[in-house]
């Protein structure tokens, strides 16, 4: 009987290491839950971050050709051309087009449509 009572012993403080070992285990599994969800959350977290930047930049060069397409290829017009329109008394600032037109009748049609495309990207012409 007390070999009965020995053996009833150690298994009951066994049963009781055990609880004990599975109580443990569980709160590490929970510790390592807890874990792996921040490091999903972190990476998904780098992707998204990756991607607003990659976005960000593709406005700003949106932008930036959307102000490139609309700013005149050049502001000013060749020294030639200011002073072949000045011999005809047309100067500085917005060019009436029949002055223009009675100015460039002594040019060959290329020479024009070049006079005329040099005015309209300096705004001198509309």
């Amino acid at each position: 009987m007390e070999d009965n009572n020995q053996m009833m012993e150690r298994l009951e403080a066994a049963t009781a290491l055990l609880e004990r070992a599975l109580a443990t285990l569980q709160e590490k599994q929970g510790e390592v839950e807890r874990i792996s969800a921040t490091v999903e959350q972190t990476k998904r977290e780098l992707d998204l971050t990756e991607k607003l930047a990659a976005a960000e930049r593709e406005i700003s060069d949106l932008k930036a050709a959307a102000v490139h397409e609309s700013a005149p290829l050049r502001k000013t017009v060749p020294a030639s051309t200011s002073e072949m329109l000045a011999k005809h008394g047309i100067g500085d600032g917005p060019v009436d087009v029949r002055a223009l037109d009675a100015a460039l009748s002594g040019l060959s049609l290329e020479q024009r449509i070049a006079v005329k495309t040099q005015l309209l990207r300096a705004g001198a012409i509309a």
